[in-house]
C-alpha cells in the first residue's frame, strides 16, 4: 500500500459541498464532491451523542491539532475517509449550522454567527492527511489497526468493513437507521444502540443461528453481494411476531435475551397467551423467585426447569431448626435423620447425619406449588437430596 502525506487541504475546503443525512446519521460528501465522508465500510456518526463534536470545533479554536487523517484513494482525484470520518463530520456539521458552541454563559453561537476573524480561523486551519492507495484487502487491513485508538470498533462494525457490499448497505438502512419506526418495538427484546449496530448484529445472529463471530462472519461472507437482505428481514421479523404473539405484556427483563435460540427450540410448540400471561403474572408476584430473566425460557420449557428461576432457598436458620427437630425424632426411633435412608434396609437406615452433610429440601417441590417455609422443609442427604429433584 503506497501513502502520501498532504498538508495544504483545509477545513473549508474539505467542507465545502458536505452533505448530512440525518436520516442514515452520518456524513456523505465534501471536498466539492470528490470526497466520500462516509463510505459503507465506516460505522454510524457518534461524536453527537457525547458532545464530542463541540470538542472538534474546540480544539481547532486552541489550534490543537486534530490528529491524522486517512483517504483511501478510489479513483482520478476521488476519495473516501479511511479514518477520522468522525471529526470531518463535526467539521461539516458545524459549518452548516447542524450544532452550536456555548459559550461560559451557556449561549448558543452558530457558525455563521462568529465574528469574522473567528471564521477565518476555523477556515484556514489546515488538516494532516495521509492518502493511501492499495488493493481492498490491504485498505481493509488497515482500516482495522488505525481504529484501535478513540472509541474502539465493535466486531460488527469490523464486519461491516470487511465485507461491504450491497448486503451490508441494505442491511444498515434497515437495522442502523435510527429513524426506524420499528425502533421502539424491537427495543423491547434487544438490548444495545442502533448506531452502533447491535441491532443489526442481533439480526445476524438469529439468521445465522449462532452469536458466533465466525458463524456471522460467514453468513455475511456468503451474501456480502446480495442485492436484497429478504432472508434476513424475513426472519428477523418472524423471531419478533413469534415474541410478541406468544407474551402479551412486555417486561423489562425480557430485553436482552437469547430470543434467536428461544426461536428455534420453541416455535412449533403451541401456547396459549392468555395462559402464558397468566403464568408471568404469578411468577412475577412470587417471592420465591430470584431471577425474572428466566421466567419467560422457562415458561416456554413447560415449567421445568426450576433452575431458570434461581428459586430463593431456605434459610440457614430454617435449616438448622428442621435439622434439631428431624434429628431428635430419629435418635428417639433408631432410624436415620434423612427420611428416605430411614426407609431403606442398607446401614444408611439408622445413620445419623451430620448437618453440613444433609441438603433442605422441598417437601412439595416449589414448581407443584409448595412454598419456601419452614412447613414445607425437609433436611435430606446430599445423595437423596440430588436424586430427588422436582419429584
Amino acid at each position: 500500500m503506497n501513502t502520501t502525506l498532504v498538508t495544504d487541504i483545509t477545513v473549508e475546503q474539505i467542507c465545502k459541498g458536505f452533505v448530512y443525512n440525518k436520516l442514515e446519521g452520518k456524513g456523505l460528501f465534501g471536498l466539492s464532491g470528490k470526497l466520500v465522508i462516509q463510505p459503507e465500510y465506516q460505522r454510524n456518526y457518534l461524536y453527537a451523542e457525547n458532545k464530542r463534536e463541540e470538542s472538534v470545533i474546540h480544539s481547532v479554536l486552541k489550534g490543537y491539532p486534530l490528529g491524522l487523517i486517512y483517504f483511501n484513494k478510489v479513483g482520478n482525484d476521488r476519495y473516501e475517509i479511511l479514518d477520522g470520518q468522525q471529526r470531518v463530520t463535526s467539521l461539516g456539521r458545524f459549518l452548516t449550522g447542524k450544532f452550536p458552541l456555548f459559550d461560559a454563559d451557556g449561549k448558543p453561537h452558530y457558525y455563521s454567527g462568529l465574528p469574522d476573524d473567528i471564521i477565518r480561523k476555523i477556515n484556514e486551519t489546515t488538516l494532516t492527511i495521509y492518502i493511501c492507495e492499495g488493493d481492498e484487502s490491504e485498505i481493509k487491513a488497515w482500516y482495522k489497526t488505525i481504529n484501535i485508538a478513540g472509541i474502539p470498533l465493535n466486531h460488527q462494525e469490523i464486519s461491516n468493513a470487511v465485507y461491504s457490499g450491497p448486503f451490508v448497505t441494505k442491511a444498515k438502512e434497515k437495522f442502523s437507521n435510527s429513524q426506524n419506526s420499528n425502533i421502539q418495538k424491537w427495543s423491547a427484546y434487544i438490548r444495545g444502540k442502533v448506531n452502533r449496530q447491535d441491532y443489526l448484529r442481533t439480526a445476524l445472529e438469529w439468521v445465522a443461528r449462532s452469536s458466533n463471530d465466525d458463524a456471522v462472519d460467514d453468513y455475511m461472507s456468503k451474501h456480502r453481494f446480495d442485492t436484497n437482505i429478504n432472508e434476513l428481514e424475513t426472519y428477523f421479523n418472524s423471531v419478533i411476531d413469534w415474541i410478541s404473539g406468544t407474551f402479551i405484556d412486555v417486561e423489562s427483563e425480557m430485553r436482552g435475551l437469547e430470543w434467536g435460540r428461544l426461536f428455534e427450540t420453541y416455535h412449533n410448540t403451541p401456547y396459549d397467551p392468555a395462559k402464558v400471561s397468566e403464568m408471568v403474572r404469578k411468577l412475577y408476584g412470587d417471592v420465591a423467585v430470584k431471577s425474572r430473566k428466566g421466567v419467560f425460557e422457562y415458561i416456554l420449557g413447560g415449567c421445568q426447569d426450576t433452575r431458570l428461576l434461581d428459586i430463593r432457598v431456605f434459610e440457614d436458620s430454617t435449616k438448622k431448626a428442621v435439622y434439631e427437630q428431624q434429628t431428635n425424632v430419629a435418635k428417639e426411633s433408631g432410624k436415620s435423620n434423612c427420611p428416605l435412608c430411614s426407609l431403606g434396609n442398607d446401614n444408611n437406615s439408622k445413620r445419623i447425619w451430620k448437618y453440613n452433610e444433609m441438603d433442605a429440601d422441598h417437601v412439595t417441590a416449589w414448581s407443584k406449588g409448595g412454598a419456601t417455609d419452614i412447613n414445607n422443609c425437609q433436611m435430606l442427604c446430599v445423595t437423596h437430596n440430588r436424586a430427588k429433584g422436582n419429584k
